[in-house]
Formats: C-alpha cells, sequence, structure tokens
C-alpha cells in the first residue's frame, strides 16, 4: 500500500500501577528523523525505541512524546538523612563553645532543619517496565501506520487520476503535431506564391523546408519518454511500499520533458497543452512529497 508521510498515532498502556501514553506525529522529510522526548526513567530504552520505529516507517520526521503516571500512593516515601543531622548537631556544639552560649538545640528543632527529613520519589526498576512501554511504542507505531495509510491511500487516487489527465494531455500534443506540420506547409506554400510571378512552385524545395520544420518542432521522443514515465509512476503506486523517492525521480523527469516540450514548439494550441502538462507535474511533485 502506498503511505502518506503525514499522520498520527496514540496508545495508551493502563497497568495496575502506572499509566503509559504514547504520542506520534509526522510530517514530510526525505530520511527517518525521529525525535523522542519522555521522563527520564526510560532514557535507558532511547535505542530500543528507535529500532521499533525504524521497523515500522522508513521516512519522515516524527515526533514522539511518551508521558509515564503513577496510580499508586506508596511511590513517594520520608527519608531520615542521618549525616546531615549530624553536621547540625557539630556545628551547634562548635558554636556553642566558640561562643560560650549553652548548646538548647531540641529534637524537634533538630528534625525542623533542611534536609534532615526529605519527601523522595520511590526508585522504580525501569527494566520491570520496558514490557509495557514496548507495547505502547508498538501500537502508537501500528495507529500511525493505519492513519499514513488511509492518506496514502487518498493521495494515490489523486496521483492516478493527475497520470490519466497527463496521458490525455499527451495523446493531445501527438495528435496536433502532424496537423501542424501540414498547416506550416499551406503557409510556406503560399507566402512563396506571394513572391514569385510564376505559378508553379518548387515542391521539392517546399518538401525540404517543411523536413526541416518537422524535424525542428518533433517531439516525439519527449512524448515517448512522457508516456513511459507516466506508466511507471502508475505501476509504482500500484505495486506499493515505499516509493516516494522513485516517484519524486519520476516527476522530475516528467518535468524535463515537458520543458523541452515547450521549447520546441511555437503552435498555440500546443504552447498551452505544454503548459497544462507543466502544472499538472507540478501539481503530481506537491503530491509525491507526501509519499513515504
Amino acid at each position: 500500500m502506498i503511505r502518506s508521510m503525514t499522520g498520527f498515532g496514540r496508545f495508551e498502556f493502563a497497568g495496575e500501577s502506572h499509566k503509559i501514553i504514547v504520542e506520534m506525529k509526522s510530517v514530510n522529510h526525505r530520511y527517518l528523523d525521529l525525535s523522542i522526548k519522555m521522563p527520564k526513567i526510560f532514557n535507558c530504552f532511547e535505542t530500543a525505541i528507535r529500532s521499533l520505529v525504524k521497523e515500522q516507517l522508513q521516512r519522515g520526521k516524527v515526533d514522539m512524546y511518551i508521558s509515564y503516571e503513577t496510580e499508586s500512593d506508596d511511590q513517594t516515601v520520608l527519608c531520615y538523612h542521618e549525616d546531615i543531622a549530624r553536621d547540625y548537631m557539630a556545628h551547634m556544639a562548635q558554636m556553642a563553645d566558640t561562643f560560650n552560649l549553652e548548646n538548647n538545640l531540641t529534637l524537634t528543632e533538630l528534625a525542623r532543619m533542611p534536609e534532615v527529613f526529605t519527601m523522595e520519589q520511590r526508585d522504580t526498576d525501569a527494566k520491570e517496565l520496558w514490557p509495557d512501554v514496548e507495547q505502547a511504542v508498538r501500537q502508537a507505531c501500528v495507529a500511525m501506520v493505519q492513519a499514513r495509510q488511509t492518506e496514502g491511500e487518498q493521495l494515490k487516487k489523486d496521483l492516478l487520476l493527475k497520470l490519466d489527465h497527463m496521458d490525455m494531455l499527451v495523446d493531445m500534443v501527438t495528435d496536433r503535431a502532424p496537423v501542424m506540420v501540414q498547416e506550416y506547409r499551406i503557409r510556406l506554400t503560399e507566402k512563396v506564391k506571394e513572391f514569385i510571378e510564376a505559378s508553379v512552385i518548387d515542391e521539392n524545395r517546399i518538401a525540404a523546408e517543411v523536413t526541416l520544420y518537422a524535424d525542428k518542432i518533433c517531439v516525439d521522443e519527449e512524448m515517448v519518454r512522457l508516456r513511459t514515465h507516466i506508466s511507471h509512476m502508475k505501476e509504482a503506486l500500484c505495486t506499493g511500499g515505499s516509493v516516494g523517492r522513485k516517484l519524486d525521480f519520476l516527476a522530475q523527469e516528467m518535468n524535463r520533458e515537458a520543458n523541452t516540450t515547450l521549447s520546441k514548439i511555437n503552435d498555440v494550441t500546443l504552447a498551452d497543452v505544454a503548459i497544462d502538462m507543466k502544472t499538472e507535474i507540478e501539481k503530481i511533485r506537491e503530491q509525491v512529497q507526501n509519499i513515504e
């Protein structure tokens, strides 16, 4: 299937004591550019998370946000720092000796000293959380892939319609080219008659001039290559997979042929058709930029 590079994926894992939420969004990019924002406790998983994403996505600028919430009441603990309390006591005793004062520090006052007692987050073994993180990341990637596939199918339909239109424009050029040469022959013959008195015209000379003109404006090769590029692009769209780079290359080649065609022809009708070609190709190139 064809995938867009624009998409969104989200998954929420709810365990007995914690919740892990993974959200992903992506936009166009030449390569896979993954940015991860997550709690410090998950930093040890970064390499593994990147590997999981690379299994599912090939291109795009992807922003991933991972949040971790705990629902347990025992995640904070009261910690007593005896070394800090001893330092307070030692300094108070030293002050009492130095200034010949009574050391009247009480237990309650000592307990209220900064950092003697603190509330701290209970340590959690990050390795125990990896299966849940892995599941959340995988499911978020699956959701994103589905979103990108849905949009990719819409892009495919739109591109196929544009390519059908391109085929029609190529047919118009192919059909019009011989008529344009014949019209030139008629115009050339009429001009020659205006400049000579005799009614007899050198048909060989006229034929030679028409042949030179036909060679100069001939776009048969361009049309053959353009039709081939259109066919290859349709085939790639129907085959699916990661074909964005191939489609982008084909679109560039199509634009090259359209430019050459426009530079060769001097017919108003064909010039309009060639301009329509370039306009349609530009639309195709813009759409192709969205494909993975």
